[in-house]
């Protein structure tokens, strides 16, 4: 926990400044690769709700490239901290709070291009007393979900996460690449949602200063991390039965979502903007009875060789 001082040197402008900017860069530069232009959707709770604030949640549909994605920047507060921020953090609870994020998720039209997730937060625990410090936190990452899986698609992406985190020790991306693979885990099916990537949480090891840089780095990393993938794989070839898969695989992103993602509870938990908080879902999605893809098929090889914790790089 930090102390009363450091709760003080906070600069939660300069978040907001970053996390707006980064935002508009990746829209524009997914925009660039597929042509269509995000619906812009600007947004505010008033105080007096269980959750106030304002948000800019950006919504591209029906692209060439991109099927459904969304890329949302949002600052909210609320009188008393939701469940599944407290869960790991007890001594919490019934404080208010300030969080600052911006989320995405990205649903390629093609099966050959994976879906991807990103999410960039700061979080301020409010103390009652003036005498007891506030309590703050970084937290994010980005995964990779593929429908098929690649190699050199996977490697590049941990490349890309392995030295964003370098600058700052050693040992944080051996370790967050372990968190992501455990949190991306669904475990009422015991696999991985995707290849994983890189996740952290409660973050306040350093410095406000050097947090907030690695959580820049985080974000700075994404679009190196993911436009080589999507720009290489946008026009593969495909057909009815891949994008049938494709659905299977949708289903499984949904599955996670509504049952384990920390940050989806939360916002919903929190009474947060519905239609923000599920932007990240896939346009559609299927289920089928006990699905075994056929022995030594493309389908087989990812839940046998892909969606295992592995070292990538």
């Amino acid at each position: 926990m930090q102390t009363q001082a450091a709760s003080r040197s906070i600069d939660a402008d300069a978040v907001e400044r970053y996390l707006r900017s980064l935002q508009q860069r990746i829209v524009a530069a997914i925009e660039a690769v597929d042509g269509a232009r995000f619906v812009e959707d600007r947004w505010t709770k008033a105080e007096g709700e269980p959750l106030g604030g304002l948000g800019i949640t950006c919504i591209l549909e029906d692209g060439a490239v991109i099927e459904r994605g969304g890329v949302g920047f949002s600052k909210v507060s609320g009188r008393s901290m939701p469940p599944s921020a407290t869960q790991h953090r007890p001594e919490l609870a019934g404080r208010s709070f300030e969080a600052l994020g911006v989320s995405l998720v990205f649903h390629p039209r093609n099966p050959h291009a994976p879906t991807v997730h990103l999410n960039v937060r700061f979080f301020i625990a409010r103390s009652p007393d003036p005498e007891v410090a506030d309590v703050w936190w970084f937290g994010g990452g980005m995964d990779l979900t593929p429908s098929y899986g690649y190699d050199d698609d996977a490697a590049h992406f941990h490349r890309s996460c392995r030295d964003a985190l370098a600058p700052f020790g050693d040992g944080l991306h051996p370790r967050f690449k372990t968190w992501c693979d455990r949190y991306f885990h669904l475990k009422h099916r015991n696999e991985m949602r995707g290849v994983g990537g890189i996740f952290f949480d409660d973050f306040n090891e350093l410095s406000f200063d050097d947090c907030f840089a690695m959580m820049r780095a985080v974000g700075d990393a994404f679009l190196v991390a993911y436009l080589p993938i999507l720009e290489r794989r946008k026009d593969s070839a495909y057909g009815d039965a891949e994008r049938h898969w494709q659905s299977l695989r949708r289903g499984r992103y949904v599955e996670f979502n509504l049952v384990f993602d920390r940050g989806t509870l939360f916002g919903l938990q929190s009474g947060g903007r519905t239609e923000s908080i599920l932007m990240s879902m896939p346009p559609a999605a299927s289920w089928r009875y006990d699905v075994k893809p056929e022995a030594g098929s493309r389908e087989a090889l990812l839940t046998e060789r892909y969606l295992l914790p592995r070292e990538w790089v």
